[in-house]
């Protein structure tokens, strides 16, 4: 019994004590009967798991099989004691993928589809069940146990499609939780802000659904529901208690009016709060909600407006993907990731290409990023009732879901939906009255908010705001093509938003002459990506496909389109894609297999050097930071001159290089690259040592940077060099490098190599990184992998094609 003081329905997350099964049964009894050990019956073996956990954990990146596509089951024992007389108890899921059943012992409680929303599943009923029968205690000792089958096999008439350019992952790969709740209790608590551009006024009516079952017995007329306005420093500022009179449907509680409030932006992403806390016989419950008030619009063939302001959405994308663990994200390594792109400057992400944790959400709301948060309605053509029942279920729970929070201001109806394949038939008449009924659903759900699409022209018109296809510089085109393409599409439709531009990187690869395979490249023909442009292979010259994917051409083009944008006032913003490099089933060819490396950082969060460039055209903290911090060997003639960047946002620079000062260069961010601050310096053979002094004012920021420079030519590589660079902690860093017949470093060496182990160790690999890969294109004629020591003996080995295989004793 809880007595009648307030307390808050209670949530835990079940993160420990699972064991999983990456593979089907023959029926729930398999999973459920007595066990002997050694008995047939103990096999297949089970393996123990925390959760959030990823099927696909290591298998995406896997440079040899395909990534496991089929059921996979978790199982454990649960102490249950609801604390509320009459309660409900619930197992409420984050997100799993993609579709999933859940058992009460062997009783199926319920099942869910789509691998991105949020649903929670009723056990009360089969917990009290189960807890009359006999193996409660004989067999599980006062224990329930548990049983969910997740299953992200293929399947058309799913979303999103087997075609996206990402991993359709399995697993319960978000947290998990049990919640006991009072026998009434908010379901959904809705809040409604609304405020004028200028902020003179703000208003919020508060909603309310119910948990369906019926009200206790004896509640009589002693239903009430107090909500309250709490301000940003935790100040309530308005109250009122309601009685329930009434408790099917959505419920209008409340409705507050606020003098001048305190606005949510990106540079003070101020929060209040709704209580609401529910009174019955029983005793209270308390749900909270955290609300911002902000006034956006998009003008009409012009900027957007946030607060009665033009601001330039500066975006970034993300997939929820890392890694290690694929899609299963701790809160911490969220938290960190989304810190990270607010230090680079960001104040707009799309979500792609689904509904995300509502972690990143809540850390949306709080550093202040805005958001385009999008259905996966992702390629393939548009399927038949079963198709678009999941497409309509997915678009209500994500706004529905995600209803209160500030951040977001966009809600996306779907991605490449001009991309066939699926189907034997595409109808892109279907396809627009699809659309249509999705944007009318969004605008009936929340009229407040506007509702996009990117790259599919002839549905355009009927969203709010479009998005085409511009790749200047990458899939077509040039770099400098990029702001002619860019007011060429803004004029077709009233509301234009650039998300995705940029291009791959290998991390680690550095370049002297990025700009080779520009020369062959086709300029004025557009700058849109089209059928075939993102593979590797065949049609016409394009960087993507013929470019030396170097950090250096990846920091030119990002440079280049930052430079432009200072000078585009009508522009609403653009997003780059994306922040971090991440896994994908459709790129084995890449220079790390499975990965779209088209982040500014790894897929471990390591930054590459274009997060500078970004920071250094989006930040007021003074920073500085010199190009080629992992470019260990540069080369070229003696004495020649080399380009040294630096990328930086204060007013001037001096650069000294071995202890010489070169000058001080002021910043223009038009003087294209690094806005002015590089200089032309005389190299000899060996050790460099380079410092930048950057200055605002009185303010003074430093960087320095080492490498050697390598005048000795090179031929084709003959040999394979096998090192260990360092050891800590058990972890032993081995670096291969390509040499020719001479011993000289072959620095343009982009083959294939091939790392193995056998012995006590292992290898770190199926990271998706450029140094947690068995197999990788070298970068600068060398690689980097790990290897777990384990405190015994291994061999390593390193393979080329054509090349002697090498050894080396750890």
């Amino acid at each position: 019994m809880v007595n009648a003081s307030a307390r808050a329905q209670q949530s835990t997350r079940l993160t420990g004590n699972w064991e999983f099964l990456k593979q089907d049964v023959g029926g729930i009894w398999e999973i459920m009967r007595p066990v002997g050990k050694g008995n047939p019956e103990s096999v297949p073996l089970w393996m123990p798991v925390q959760l959030p956990h990823c099927v696909n954990a290591e298998d995406a990146v896997d440079p040899d099989v395909n990534y496991y596509q089929g059921p996979a089951w978790y199982r454990t024992q649960l102490d249950i004691n609801n604390p509320y007389t009459n309660g409900r108890t619930l197992l409420f899921f984050e997100g799993a993928g993609q579709k999933t059943d859940v058992y009460v012992y062997t009783t199926k409680v319920g099942s869910h589809t789509g691998g991105y929303d949020e649903w929670s599943v009723d056990i009360t009923d089969a917990v009290a069940a189960f807890k009359k029968m006999s193996v409660f205690q004989s067999q599980f000792k006062g224990k329930i146990p548990i049983a969910i089958k997740t299953d992200n096999s293929r399947d058309l008439e799913m979303i999103p499609s087997n075609l996206s350019d990402f991993n359709v992952y399995g697993g319960i790969y978000r947290y998990l939780n049990l919640v006991y709740t009072p026998s009434l209790a908010i379901d959904k608590l809705f809040a409604k802000t609304e405020t004028d551009k200028f902020g003179k006024l703000g208003n919020v009516a508060v909603i309310a659904r119910f948990s369906t079952p019926p009200p206790p017995e004896g509640a009589g007329g002693r239903l009430s529901v107090l909500i309250k306005l709490i301000d940003p420093t935790g100040k309530p500022v308005q109250q009122k208690e309601v009685p329930l009179t009434t408790l099917t449907g959505d419920i209008h509680l409340a409705d507050f009016t606020l003098k001048t409030p305190q606005l949510w932006s990106p540079q003070k992403p101020l929060l209040y709060t709704v209580e609401a806390t529910v009174t019955t016989a029983e005793g209270s419950s308390i749900q909270k909600e955290k609300i911002g008030f902000r006034n956006f619009e998009f003008v009409d063939h012009g900027p957007f407006m946030l607060n009665g302001q033009r601001l330039l959405l500066r975006g970034t994308h993300r997939h929820e993907d890392q890694a290690g663990v694929a899609a299963a994200m701790t809160e911490e390594m969220m938290r960190r990731e989304m810190i990270m792109m607010k230090e680079m400057g960001v104040n707009f992400i799309r979500l792609g290409h689904y509904q995300q944790s509502r972690i990143i959400l809540h850390l949306c709301d709080s550093l202040g990023i805005l958001v385009w948060e999008e259905i996966p309605w992702c390629r393939g053509g548009l399927g038949g009732p079963v198709y678009k029942d999941q497409a309509r279920r997915m678009l209500t729970h994500m706004i529905e879901q995600h209803y209160n929070h500030p951040a977001i201001i966009i809600w996306g109806m779907g991605n490449e939906n001009d991309w066939p394949g699926d189907f034997p038939e595409f109808d892109k008449e279907q396809i627009r009255n699809f659309m249509k009924e999705l944007n009318d659903l969004s605008h009936h759900l929340d009229a407040s908010r506007k509702t996009a699409i990117r790259r599919c022209d002839f549905c355009k018109d009927i969203v709010d705001v479009y998005s085409p296809s511009i790749w200047a510089g990458w899939y077509r085109g040039l770099f400098t093509e990029y702001k002619q393409a860019t007011e060429e599409e803004f004029k077709k439709v009233n509301h234009f938003l650039h998300v995705e531009w940029g291009g791959d990187s290998h991390a680690g690869r550095h370049s002297e002459n990025p700009d080779k395979a520009l020369q062959t490249v086709k300029t004025g023909s557009g700058a849109d990506e089209r059928a075939g442009d993102a593979s590797l292979y065949g049609g016409a010259a394009r960087v993507s496909k013929d470019g030396d994917w170097s950090e250096t051409y990846l920091c030119n083009l990002v440079d280049w389109h930052l430079k432009e944008q200072e000078t585009m006032p009508w522009l609403t913003g653009s997003a780059q894609w994306p922040f971090k490099d991440f896994s994908t089933p459709v790129r084995p060819d890449n220079p790390v297999p499975y990965m779209n490396q088209k982040g500014v950082v790894e897929r471990d969060l390591t930054k590459k050097e274009a997060y500078y460039v970004f920071q250094s055209y989006w930040t007021t903290q003074p920073m500085a930071h010199i190009y080629g911090h992992s470019w260990p060997v540069r080369w070229g003639n003696e004495d020649e001159e080399k380009m040294i960047k630096v990328y930086s946002n204060c007013a001037e620079a001096e650069l000294f290089v071995n202890g010489k000062s070169y000058g001080i260069k002021k910043r223009n961010s038009q003087d294209f690259p690094a806005a002015g601050l590089r200089w032309n310096v005389p190299l000899k053979g060996g050790a460099q040592e380079v410092m930048v002094i950057a200055r605002n004012g009185k303010i003074e920021v430093r960087d320095s940077i080492k490498f050697q420079y390598q005048t000795e030519k090179w031929g084709k590589p003959a040999g394979l060099m096998l090192e260990k660079l360092s050891e800590a902690n058990g972890i032993a860093t081995m670096q291969v490098k390509l040499l020719d017949s001479k011993g000289v470093l072959c620095l343009d060496a982009a083959n294939w190599i091939r790392f193995s182990l056998a012995g006590d160790g292992k290898l770190i690999d199926n990271q998706g990184t450029s140094s947690g890969s068995r197999l990788v294109q070298v970068y600068n004629g060398r690689a980097i992998i790990r290897v777990q020591t384990n405190g015994g003996k291994s061999v390593i080995g390193v393979k080329s094609e054509g090349l002697k295989t090498v050894f080396k004793d750890l």
